[in-house]
C-alpha cells in the first residue's frame, strides 16, 4: 500500500486570513474561516473529511457486497459532517451517511448486514473511531 498526500497553505489571521487544501491528484479547494463557520462559498476541512469518509464507504461496500457474491450496479453516498462547540474548542461531533446501492437480487436483510460492516470497517471510519457516524441505507428497486 502506498502513502496518500495532501497539503494545505494558510495565509494571514483567523478572521481575514485564507487558505488552499490541496490532495496530491486533485484540485484545490479553497477555504477561509467564512467558508468553514459562516456557510460563505468555498470549502472547509469537514466537507473533505466528508467526502473522503463517502468514497472510502463506497468503495468498501462495493468490495463487501463482492465477497457475498453480489455484483453492485452502483453505489452512492453522502455524508453530513456535524462540527460544533465543545467546550473552549469545536469537535466533529457526528458523521451521518446516506448510502444507496444498486444490487440487482440482492435482499434488504443481506444488505443492511454488509452495510453495517461496511461502516464499522472501512479504513477512514476506523480512523475516525472517536466519532459517531450513522448510517442510512437503502436499495435501490
Amino acid at each position: 500500500m502506498g502513502i496518500s498526500k495532501a497539503t494545505a497553505q494558510w495565509d494571514g489571521g483567523f478572521k481575514t486570513g485564507k487558505g488552499v487544501m490541496k490532495p496530491a491528484h486533485a484540485p484545490e479547494a479553497q477555504y477561509s474561516a467564512g467558508t468553514r463557520f459562516e456557510g460563505q462559498a468555498g470549502s472547509n476541512p469537514e466537507e473533505l473529511l466528508g467526502a473522503a469518509l463517502a468514497g472510502c464507504f463506497s468503495m468498501a461496500l462495493t468490495v463487501g457486497l463482492e465477497k457475498a457474491g453480489q455484483k453492485p450496479v452502483s453505489v452512492h453516498t453522502s455524508a453530513d459532517v456535524t462540527l460544533e462547540k465543545v467546550g473552549e474548542g469545536f469537535s466533529i461531533t457526528t458523521i451521518a451517511l446516506t448510502s444507496q446501492a444498486s444490487v440487482p437480487g440482492l435482499d434488504d436483510a443481506t444488505f443492511q448486514t454488509i452495510a453495517e460492516a461496511t461502516k464499522k470497517g472501512c479504513p477512514v471510519s476506523r480512523a475516525l473511531g472517536a466519532v459517531t457516524i450513522t448510517l442510512k441505507a437503502t436499495l435501490a428497486t
